[in-house]
């Protein structure tokens, strides 16, 4: 059975908020995810696994490291 942590790891990305400068409107277009603020510095992607795995592949070919 999953942990928490596993399904939260599947459901969401945490990024630095520069690090998605100007790629807010592409995923927000591309994906059903949502973005919201995640403290001062911090952008939350929320999605299904499948989105947040398709939003992630596609982070990584703009070269956003995403763990």
């Amino acid at each position: 059975m999953p942990t928490a942590s596993q399904l939260r790891d599947s459901t969401q990305i945490v990024l630095p908020r520069e690090t998605l400068e100007g790629l807010e409107s592409q995923l927000d277009d591309e994906f059903t995810v949502t973005i919201v603020p995640d403290g001062d510095d911090r952008w939350r992607i929320i999605g299904s696994p499948v989105e947040i795995k398709e939003a992630s592949e596609f982070l990584t070919r703009h070269g956003v490291t995403v763990r």
